[in-house]
């Protein structure tokens, strides 16, 4: 059984650094892609950081330059290191992976993990 755990979370003055990982146990075939997702009550969720299998990164623009995702494909985690963070960045924090199985895709999440940025 897959189960992704994160840990990393907390709270941070304006302006600090945190650094959220994700180790997956379990086996996991085929990764297609893992990524850092977050929410905030009463809005969706949102994909913050992405990384493919082949390295590729993506950001949505108001964590670009701040954040910085990374993999170790050795020991199946995936991290994302966030910089300079703002009051809005404030949310509960979901890795994801991706997966590609005999009948399609497949996502994988972690249970969620609190990042607060307040003074």
């Amino acid at each position: 059984q897959v189960q992704l755990v994160e840990s990393g979370g907390g709270l941070v003055q304006p302006g600090g650094p945190l650094r959220l990982s994700c180790a997956a146990s379990g086996r996991i075939f085929s990764i297609l892609a893992m990524g850092w997702y977050r929410q905030v009550p009463g809005k969706p969720r949102e994909l913050v950081a992405g990384i493919t299998s082949g390295s590729s990164t993506k950001y949505i623009d108001s964590v670009k330059c701040r954040f910085t995702i990374s993999r170790d494909n050795a020991k199946n985690t995936v991290y994302l290191q966030m910089n300079r963070l703002k009051p809005e960045d404030t949310a509960v924090y979901y890795c994801n992976i991706k997966s590609l199985t005999s009948l399609g895709t497949y996502n994988y999440w972690g249970q969620g993990t609190q990042v607060t940025v307040s003074s």
